[in-house]
């Protein structure tokens, strides 16, 4: 048989939103979704129960795109769902009626994420104001996406 050369682009169209894992292999700064939100564990203990029982895993986690507060106490050997987290640079544009118009290093423009409210919103406005080239991280989960941060663009 003949060798073929087999090439594979890289493509997000078949991938699921979430992989289950088993509670105990859960990491603090890892992901989890807790209330069908995508979240960042922040905290987490396991308690030993009863005589007859299983150990419970207690976790704290900030859900990414709020900032949220959330806790779940689950059995450790039950499966959890933990989100695909991408994070990705992209150049800023523009900033128009509260959204970011955004480039990709294929040039590429997306005009759809919100700029950050806050601190962070304030300081990319005037950065982007005094005229500096600013690149954005968009991170994305489950169908969301929001602007966490943004540095200088390298000269």
């Amino acid at each position: 048989m003949a060798e073929e050369e087999h090439t594979f682009e890289t493509a997000d169209a078949g991938s699921s939103l979430t992989f289950p894992m088993q509670c105990s292999a859960l990491r603090k700064n890892g992901h989890v979704v807790i209330k069908g939100r995508p979240c960042k564990i922040v905290d987490m203990s396991t308690s030993k129960t009863g005589k007859h029982g299983h150990a419970k895993v207690h976790l704290v986690a900030i859900d990414i795109f709020t900032g949220k507060k959330l806790e779940d106490l689950s059995p450790s050997t039950h499966n959890m769902e933990v989100p695909n987290v991408r994070r990705s640079e992209y150049q800023l544009l523009d900033i128009d009626d509260g959204y970011l118009n955004l480039m990709n290093n294929d040039g590429e423009t997306k005009d759809d994420v919100k700029a950050p409210e806050g601190e962070v919103g304030e300081k990319l406005q005037s950065e982007f104001d005094e005229g500096k080239d600013l690149l954005v991280t968009i991170i994305s989960s489950m169908g969301e996406e929001a602007a966490i941060s943004f540095k200088e663009a390298p000269k």
